[in-house]
């Protein structure tokens, strides 16, 4: 089980639960509206990881840091919350190629 805790006050400290222990996964609130989607890029990152044959707490841990950089350099879009930037571990070159 993971509770997330970007709502929570001060520093998003998600708890993960492996049926034995509880382990802290710590993150760094990050002052941004652009948050629109972090619930689903941080499971679908999660799955990735373990899909590509990491064990679940190193997988939880690296979807926590790819979520914290994509809500980091998220962007504006129109007026409400904006997306966060998925894509953001690519070069500009690298980008462009995928449109």
């Amino acid at each position: 089980v993971l509770l997330k805790g970007g709502h929570a006050a001060g520093n998003p400290n998600d708890l993960f639960y492996d049926g034995t222990d509880f382990q802290w996964i710590e993150g760094e609130r990050i002052h941004t509206k652009n948050t629109h989607g972090t619930g689903c890029t941080l499971s679908s990152a999660i799955t990735s990881n373990l899909a590509n044959g990491l064990p679940l707490q190193e997988s939880i841990e690296k979807a926590k840091t790819y979520i914290s950089e994509a809500i980091r350099n998220s962007f504006s879009i129109g007026k409400g919350h904006g997306p966060v930037h998925h894509f953001h571990s690519f070069s500009k070159k690298e980008r462009s190629e995928l449109i």
